[in-house]
């Protein structure tokens, strides 16, 4: 894969940001992730007025990924690189939940824009549990 062009992700994710539905926080997430087939997919959080059912903008991120337009069947895509913004369209880290999710559909390689620079998931979500763990210790 190519250099990761980390301003047209944060592009992307400024422009999902502006899709948000966050009524009650006041606070539009965007997300925006390069996959492993060379897509750009993007995500924006969706709030619920019972709080706890609302979407993350990662989670409507990783949606696109499994969603129609992705690769081939029986192929399982995978998020290279993602960068998540705030309304000023600065890095924001994803809540512990997301870095799980981002995990599961990245692997520990998977490059994460932060407040710090730019990331590998091995050092955003150390130790992480992941699918490998539910075979190996089954």
């Amino acid at each position: 894969m190519n250099e990761i062009d980390w301003k047209v992700l944060r592009e992307a994710a400024q422009g999902a940001m502006r899709r948000a539905y966050a009524p009650y926080s006041d606070f539009p997430v965007g997300a925006a992730g390069l996959a492993d087939d060379g897509r750009v997919l993007t995500g924006c959080n969706v709030e619920n007025a019972s709080y706890g059912v609302g979407l993350c903008a990662e989670c409507s991120l990783v949606s696109a990924l499994h969603g129609p337009d992705k690769a081939a069947e029986g192929e399982r895509p995978r998020l290279v690189a993602v960068a998540v913004v705030d309304r000023h369209g600065d890095p924001l880290m994803p809540c512990g939940r997301c870095r799980q999710l981002l995990w599961e559909h990245g692997g520990p390689a998977m490059l994460l824009e932060t407040t710090r620079g730019v990331l590998p998931m091995s050092d955003v979500l150390p130790d992480a549990f992941g699918p490998d763990d539910l075979i190996n210790r089954a």
